[in-house]
């Protein structure tokens, strides 16, 4: 049975400016696969929720670098993963800049939505979101210094865990 639980957005925030410089020893860096971003929002997601989905091939999950769920590390992957979740861990819904509250994600794309990279939402300022993410490492970054054609905001509505 399937119950859900809080998303601590707290501690998903504490992990993120933690690791927003470093690379937490426990997961892989993906920098030399070709960035690191999704995985770092999916740990930060992760502090917050405490639950992995270990479905195979559509879960979200990492154990190690060979044993791992798509989800974890590629953009539109966590998108899926996300917003069809009915399972347990983390889910989301796409939302409005309106709903963005401090532990969502914000995902970046090209003209033609073909999105390619992953934030996580660190705080606001006057408006602005500030966010954090790895690749070109990033905290409390404001998001309009980014250049990008499509934009989509995913607000976790929580996480569900088998009791």
């Amino acid at each position: 049975m399937l119950t859900d639980i809080l998303y601590d957005r707290s501690k998903a925030l504490e992990y993120a400016e933690r690791w927003a410089f470093f690379r937490n020893p426990k997961y892989y860096n993906f920098d030399p696969l070709g960035g690191d971003c999704t995985n770092f929002i999916s740990q930060c997601v992760f502090a917050g929720s405490g639950v992995m989905n270990y479905t195979r091939i559509f879960g979200w999950y990492f154990i190690k670098l060979t044993h791992r769920a798509p989800a974890w590390s590629g953009v539109e992957f966590l998108y899926k993963f996300l917003v069809n979740n009915t399972g347990e861990g983390p889910y989301a819904k796409e939302s409005g800049l309106e709903d963005m509250r401090i532990g969502d994600i914000i995902q970046l794309g090209n003209a033609k939505s073909h999105y390619y990279h992953s934030l996580f939402v660190c705080g606001f300022d006057n408006g602005e979101i500030l966010i954090s993410t790895h690749t070109l490492d990033r905290f409390a970054y404001p998001l309009s210094n980014y250049y990008y054609q499509n934009i989509r905001y995913l607000h976790i509505e929580g996480v569900r865990k088998r009791v």
